[in-house]
């Protein structure tokens, strides 16, 4: 049972005097039993909690790479190796490789250990200490002055005794601070896992997204490049009809300074590649000049087509950082029970046993042992509200945790609806900007035949180059925005690692390391309710 601010008790009528101690013997059970503060429980999500009003249905498709429609479905899972889905094998190596380098994943881990280790030492407390000592003492003792008598003169002023014993304490958790304590623990040892499963989601997805990224720069390096080409024949003819007479100087100009201007974009898209490059290895725990990593390019990736879509209640009980906030509230709860466990009466059992002889060999024989058996009981009559103000700080603790869980929950649900309205809108933007870069192009090749047949002038020539230029970047752009709002969309709903063959084994929606981090006692006393 467990109370916030009262005693656990048991109310009975009056034993016979035969049976007084067996129920005093059952009474101490009880009290062993009892935690003061509050069970934890999971909130409750809102009926009003959902990604879209309406069925997301599919996006739209265009005809070009990643331009393919993709449908939702909550009858679908998401598999713990997502990122398999974009079916590029050079990309499942390098993933593989930064997950397994990752210094942010090692560290995680790290501190999940630590948090197990931290909950075996509060499981300790469930136990008593057993201290062993062992001495040999060596003295000498007065004989007296000079008026002493012959016998005490002559006595051997040097002795030694041996001792051998065993100390042992115990305190008894009657108001289940330890148990509450160890539920902390418990608590944070599911923080720490879920702080693992985020940075392993993390690592992922931003590496996915510089991959895309890199692709995405590349290509329009690659359509600015083009560009240049076409300028610089046109500038070429341009110059040529010059020294013939057929143009003026103007003319030139005006296309050297566009060819230039065009120019001009391209190093700062080289930089952001470089630099791209470089978080890639980064991401995969390389150096910038180790050559490692693959060029990827947009064409080495599929768009999935059939993709996830997570209940509300499967997104708060799969999202790591909505598990790991959970975390954290349940730890403050079980703190609450600690702060009010430390305002109530201390109970200790000590004893020592051993034996002491001034000869080694008689150690153990009759008569040389000897035992004590302490109980105390304590409580603190004056700490200046010390005690009182931990409890207030527990609840406020709690408060923020709870705020802190429901804030997470509303990111969550807005990264979701955020990525699946992008997948339709982008979706949209692709089949337009695709349509843009075809008739822009078609107007360039007519646009240029009147110009060499000099229906127009140079300046209309290059507008349509302009356009074009434009045109084909925001393609590109377009196109890699599919590939990122899946990956968005895929680390909203989580990430698929309960799917993930090397994840830690699930029970109940829990870690069973949650479970087993603990010495042997009775583990149900300290697992929430309302876990999926």
């Amino acid at each position: 049972m467990s109370v916030w601010f009262g005693f656990c008790s048991k109310t009975r009528s009056s034993p016979a005097p035969t049976v007084r101690r067996r129920s005093s013997l059952m009474l101490f059970f009880l009290l062993s039993a009892c935690m003061v503060g509050p069970d934890f429980k999971r909130p409750e999500l809102s009926p009003e909690a959902k990604f879209t009003r309406n069925d997301p249905g599919a996006t739209v498709s265009a005809d070009i790479q990643g331009g393919a429609s993709q449908s939702f479905s909550t009858q679908r899972d998401l598999p713990g190796e997502w990122w398999e889905l974009f079916e590029s094998n050079a990309l499942n190596t390098y993933v593989s490789l930064a997950v397994a380098n990752s210094p942010t994943i090692a560290q995680a881990e790290a501190n999940l250990r630590q948090a197990q280790e931290n909950a075996y030492v509060a499981g300790a407390g469930l136990y008593p200490t057993v201290t062993g000592n062992a001495s040999r003492n060596r003295q000498k003792f007065p004989i007296g002055g000079g008026g002493a008598s012959e016998i005490v003169a002559n006595l051997n002023p040097f002795f030694t005794t041996y001792s051998l014993s065993l100390a042992i304490s115990y305190t008894l958790d009657v108001w289940g601070g330890t148990r509450r304590n160890i539920e902390s623990q418990v608590a944070n040892i599911q923080y720490s896992q879920f702080q693992v499963e985020a940075a392993h989601l993390t690592l992922t997805s931003n590496l996915l997204n510089a991959v895309i990224l890199e692709a995405s720069l590349r290509g329009q390096i690659r359509a600015t490049e083009e560009i240049i080409k076409a300028q610089q024949r046109q500038l070429s003819i341009l110059q040529a009809q010059f020294r013939l007479g057929g143009v003026d100087e103007s003319q030139v100009l005006q296309q050297l300074a566009t060819l230039e201007q065009t120019k001009a974009t391209l190093p700062p898209l080289q930089q952001q590649l470089v630099v791209q490059k470089n978080q890639i290895k980064t991401l995969g725990g390389f150096y910038p000049t180790q050559d490692i990593v693959k060029e990827f390019d947009l064409s080495d990736l599929k768009l999935p087509r059939k993709l996830p879509l997570s209940l509300p209640s499967q997104l708060v009980a799969r999202r790591p950082d909505i598990r790991s906030a959970e975390a954290q509230l349940w730890q403050a709860s079980a703190n609450i029970g600690v702060a009010l466990a430390n305002q109530l009466p201390s109970f200790q059992i000590t004893g020592n046993v051993g034996n002491d002889s001034d000869v080694f060999n008689r150690l153990f024989f009759s008569g040389t042992g000897a035992w004590q058996i302490t109980t105390s009981v304590a409580q603190t009559v004056f700490d200046a509200g010390a005690l009182n103000s931990q409890r207030k700080a527990a609840v406020a603790a709690f408060e923020s945790s709870a705020a802190n869980y429901r804030e997470v929950v509303l990111t969550a649900f807005g990264d979701t609806s955020n990525a699946v309205s992008a997948l339709k809108n982008d979706a949209r933007a692709l089949k337009a900007s695709l349509a843009a870069e075809r008739s822009a192009r078609k107007s360039l090749r007519l646009t240029q035949q009147q110009y060499n047949l000099g229906a127009i002038d140079l300046t209309t020539l290059l507008l349509a180059v302009q356009t074009y230029q434009q045109a084909k970047i925001n393609l590109v752009q377009a196109q890699a925005a599919r590939f990122t709002d899946t990956v968005a969309l895929f680390f909203a709903l989580g990430g698929g690692w309960w799917n993930r063959p090397n994840a830690a084994p699930i029970r109940d929606g829990r870690p069973l390391t949650i479970i087993s981090a603990v010495p042997p006692f009775n583990r149900k006393q300290i697992q929430p309710v309302n876990q999926p």
